[in-house]
């Protein structure tokens, strides 16, 4: 049974923050970080500010859309510490 990891990087030099999803947080965090294209390239370098799991992808969706209406997250800065 796969496990479902929500996950918030936040990026100090330009003040921007991503909400994602995935199964393998490590291999996604190299992703963003040195590999990946498209948004998080631009914004370079992350740092992982907030992480839970969850049993199933459902739940972890939810807690996905959850942070991305949060009304902070809207704001010009987020930055959750841990």
């Amino acid at each position: 049974m796969n496990e479902f990891v929500l996950y918030i990087l936040y990026s100090a030099k330009h003040n921007k923050s991503y909400v994602g999803i995935t199964t393998n947080l490590i291999e996604r965090f190299k992703n963003h970080q040195i590999l990946g294209k498209g948004y998080t390239a631009k914004y370079r370098p992350w740092i992982v500010v907030h992480v839970e799991v969850f049993d199933n992808k459902k739940e972890a969706m939810a807690a996905e859309k959850y942070f991305l209406n949060f009304p902070a997250y809207n704001s010009d800065v987020v930055c959750l510490r841990i």
